[in-house]
This record gives structure tokens, C-alpha cells and sequence, in this order.
């Protein structure tokens, strides 16, 4: 009798693969739009600078003048006590949230907005940045982390300057035991083991003793059996490219 594959054990959802959402901070993302922000201009002030379980970039908790609090992603550079500005006629400085169609042509920005009023959804991770390319009466043209062109609305948000902690990635981790706590905080299954590296009783790909292909799978398999290629659409070697040599 073989056991429970990975895929059966992470759709069941357990507490093995649930996220630890309630160690985080809150919501990072901007307020609903107010009639102030869209009019005139808000000031606020950071009072913190906080981290986030499993997020590499630090928060930033700022408090405007009209009383209400936010969490947005730190830009670098910010700091404690720095005053920001949000709405239309804010300053091109770092920190400050301005409509992408305020923002001249070349500016890096982050936490950009797909819709205006949704709260920031391109350019959010550590080290990251849009740029704004071009600007027409109807819409903004930005280009996002990973270098894709898009069309927005100028009326959504965005905070100037680049996101903290770009140097994240590049300090290995060393040691099994620094790797095991961050895809804790982040709830991912780690180590993954390869199925073919299995014996047979525990997954469909295991038992076989020299390389073998795995044939598709129906997109209607059952969780035990729905592993490898889902209804691959080809499999095999494409026409004209050459075999690897092992």
C-alpha cells in the first residue's frame, strides 16, 4: 500500500501547507481613493519601518494628517520621520504616491496600480521597479520588472523611487537550516523530492531503475494519478532542435 502523494496531502489543505497569514502586518497596499487625495494633496509621515513575515521587502507605516494609517512597500532610501505626500500635485520625491499620469516620462516607480483604486499590484517585490515610458491623454505606457510593455489608466497610483532590499537574492543561503525558515514563513512544501526518485508505492513516476519519459496525464485524473505533463497539448522532442548528449 503505497501513501499519500504530495499533490493529494497539499490539496487536502492541512495545516502543513495553510499560509501563516495571521504573523503578518496587515495589508500592504494603498487606502481607497478619497475625494481629498484625488483633489488636492495629503501629507502624511512614516512612523515605522517594519518587517513582514515572508516578505522580503520592509513596510512602511505612514500616517496622514486627516488620521488614517497605510502600509505601503519601502522604497530606498525612506526613513522615520521622512514626510510623504500623496495626490495629484505631490513632488517627484522618493516615497511620495502620485497618479502614473503625473509622472514624467522615465521615472522609476513601484507598487504601480492595474486599476485605479485596487491598491498596488506591479513592482512590489525587493529590489524591483517600473518605468514610466510614455504619456498620452487616455493612457500610461510603464514597463514592468520583467520588461513587458503595459497600457494603465493614469488615474492609478504609484510610489516614487524603487523598492528596498534589491540585495536579497544574492547572499546564498548556506545552510539547509536558514532555507527551512524562510519557506516556513512563506509555507511552502520544502525539500521536494523528484518522483522518478521514489519507489513505486509512493508515486506514479517511481520504480523505474533508468530514464524513462512520463507519459500525459487526462485533466481529469484523480489527485493521486494527476502528476507530470496535465494535459499536455505535445510532448517529445521538437522537429529540428538536436538530441542532448548526456
Amino acid at each position: 500500500m503505497g501513501k499519500r502523494i504530495l499533490v493529494q496531502r497539499r490539496g487536502r489543505g492541512g495545516s502543513v501547507f495553510r499560509s501563516p497569514s495571521w504573523k503578518r502586518v496587515g495589508a500592504v497596499r494603498y487606502a481607497p481613493l478619497s475625494k481629498a487625495e484625488m483633489t488636492s494633496t495629503v501629507q502624511g509621515k512614516i512612523i515605522a519601518l517594519l518587517h513582514d513575515p515572508g516578505r522580503g521587502a520592509p513596510v512602511a507605516l505612514i500616517k496622514f494628517e486627516d488620521g488614517s494609517k497605510q502600509l505601503i512597500v519601502a522604497p530606498e532610501g525612506v526613513y522615520i520621520g521622512q514626510k510623504v505626500m500623496k495626490g495629484p500635485e505631490a513632488s517627484l520625491e522618493v516615497g511620495n504616491i502620485l497618479p502614473v499620469g503625473k509622472i514624467p516620462e522615465g521615472t522609476l516607480v513601484c507598487n504601480v496600480e492595474s486599476r485605479p483604486g485596487d491598491g498596488g499590484k506591479f513592482a512590489r517585490s525587493s529590489g524591483s521597479y517600473a518605468t514610466i515610458i510614455a504619456q498620452s491623454p487616455n493612457r500610461t505606457i510603464i514597463r514592468l520588472p520583467s520588461g513587458k510593455l503595459k497600457s494603465i489608466d493614469p488615474k492609478c497610483r504609484a510610489t516614487i523611487g524603487i523598492v528596498a532590499g534589491g540585495g536579497r537574492t544574492e547572499k546564498p543561503f548556506v545552510k539547509a537550516g536558514t532555507k527551512y525558515y524562510k519557506v516556513k514563513a512563506k509555507a511552502w512544501k520544502w525539500p521536494v523530492v523528484r518522483g522518478k526518485a521514489m519507489v513505486a508505492a509512493s508515486h506514479p513516476h517511481g520504480g523505474g531503475q533508468h530514464p524513462k519519459g512520463s507519459p500525459p496525464v487526462s485533466r481529469h485524473a484523480p489527485p493521486g494519478k494527476k502528476v507530470g505533463h496535465i494535459a499536455a497539448r505535445r510532448t517529445g522532442r521538437k522537429k529540428g532542435t538536436p538530441r542532448k548528449r548526456r
